[in-house]
């Protein structure tokens, strides 16, 4: 395991990056995990243990004080401000780093987790392309109820998987669904899942569920 450092500007600045997994030059392909409220850079990472596979690099951006933004996701935008531009720097700085270190986009998967999976839908479809997959894990786009999505582009056939409990107390069924639509009207293939009084966590079947999107990317 490694640190780097984000350069982004704003709260998150000078914020270490965790790495794990194969060196970013030698690595077939990548991932970028984005932690929830309240844990850290090494609490997702390990996510590529249980993940298990070869030839990734694996990469986790630190929010300041362990929070990306300080109210919750479906807040108007401008009360998690200028946190949440921030955040969404940070990612677009990271997932240039590794364009940057010559893996093309079709070979990065982007996730997260709760307050990080929120922050990876909203990083996606405001910065479409075709990533090798995203993975939503307990959230979903940021914006309260109502908010106007007009995001361009397409996600050409991206794979993405959404999973989430039908009694989570953070993130609103309908807002999955949302999310789901929104991610298939801008052309990604998505598998959504809402698990039956799961809570608020990530269970064996989301893991499975990664593991189908992670092994299409080294099967190419």
């Amino acid at each position: 395991m490694t640190t780097l450092t984000n350069s982004a500007t704003g709260p998150h600045q000078g914020q270490p990056i965790i790495t794990a997994g194969e060196p970013l030059a030698h690595a077939s392909a990548a991932m970028i995990l984005v932690h929830g409220r309240g844990a850290n850079a090494a609490d997702i990472l390990t996510l590529a243990d249980h993940i298990g596979m070869p030839g990734f690099a694996y990469l986790a951006p630190q929010a300041a004080h362990n929070t990306w933004y300080p109210q919750s996701f479906l807040a108007d935008l401008d009360q998690n401000e200028p946190h949440l531009t921030s955040a969404l720097e940070t990612i677009a700085e990271l997932v240039d780093h590794v364009l940057d270190a010559g893996t093309p986009a079709e070979k990065i998967v982007i996730g997260g987790f709760s307050q990080g999976a929120c922050l990876t839908s909203e990083f996606a479809t405001r910065n479409p392309k075709r990533y090798g997959g995203l993975l939503v894990l307990s959230g979903g786009l940021i914006g309260p109820p109502n908010t106007a999505r007009n995001y361009t582009g397409t996600f050409s056939n991206m794979p993405v998987f959404l999973g989430c409990s039908n009694v989570d107390v953070h993130i609103p069924e309908e807002r999955v669904h949302e999310s789901a639509h929104v991610f298939e009207k801008m052309g990604a293939q998505v598998v959504k899942t809402i698990y039956a009084d799961m809570g608020h966590t990530i269970i064996g079947d989301e893991i499975e569920q990664a593991k189908i999107i992670v092994q299409a990317v080294t099967s190419d």
